[in-house]
């Protein structure tokens, strides 16, 4: 897709809650940052305006706030090469998809952990098999929050919990922990019984977090995980380079 792949180009992945960036020399990924959304539609300085942009976007509205910058090419579902895609499927899970099939081969197991945690699977024949979306762990503590009367702002801890809590604060960081881990325990077990080849890779802001939860409840099943911090943006990079 990129006239001349000798040249510097830009990926944009435009998330739920924050833009997600990756530079990139020919195909190798040399930088990656997330920032804020911006006022106005143009990369972070020091990087010019005229470098090809390829975005990826879940946000309509930010969609629209990018539609007529200069060398901008949004990806869409129609150059994923994967089978039996449904059209309401977020570009973000699909190019995963791409990427850690094109990785580590088909069948392929993919868990985001943004701001929704995302289940999506492909067979050994690249047909999506389907998958599920559930709030992931920060939209799970902020809603209690914001939607509750008296339940307090809770930081999430970086070791596991006292599953059964004695104060409020824990009490709500078990039952959102261990619910979480538990539902990934399960996914993760029920698709390595219908595919025992299968490799799992895990992504997105919360991937650290999740896995050490995981080490200390499920080691068996974290071992079973591979951790890739840039996953969609090498979906990206599968597109560029078709």
């Amino acid at each position: 897709m990129l006239s001349n792949p000798s040249k510097t180009w830009l990926a944009l992945i435009i998330g739920n809650s924050r833009l997600h960036w990756g530079l990139f020399n020919q195909q190798t990924l040399t930088k990656a940052w997330d920032t804020n959304y911006l006022s106005t539609p143009s990369p972070p300085l020091p990087l010019s305006p005229s470098l090809p942009l390829f975005i990826a976007s879940v946000v309509p509205t930010q969609t629209k706030f990018w539609q007529n910058y200069p060398n901008a090419k949004f990806i869409t579902l129609n150059e994923i090469a994967l089978n039996n895609l449904y059209p309401t499927l977020g570009i973000d899970r699909a190019l995963a998809l791409l990427a850690a099939g094109e990785t580590w081969g088909f069948p392929i197991l993919v868990i985001d952990t943004g701001t929704a945690l995302t289940f999506t699977g492909a067979d050994s024949n690249r047909n999506l098999i389907g998958g599920a979306i559930l709030p992931g762990l920060g939209l799970q503590f902020s809603t209690l929050t914001n939607k509750t009367g008296q339940l307090p702002n809770v930081e999430l801890p970086q070791q596991l919990p006292p599953r059964y809590a004695v104060n409020t604060q824990e009490a709500i960081q078990s039952g959102i922990i261990y619910t979480i881990i538990a539902g990934i325990k399960d996914f993760v077990a029920a698709w390595l019984q219908d595919f025992p080849q299968s490799h799992v890779v895990i992504t997105g802001g919360d991937r650290t977090v999740l896995c050490n939860y995981l080490k200390s409840q499920y080691p068996e099943i974290a071992t079973k995980i591979i951790v890739e911090k840039n996953l969609i943006l090498w979906g990206i990079r599968e597109i560029v380079r078709s």
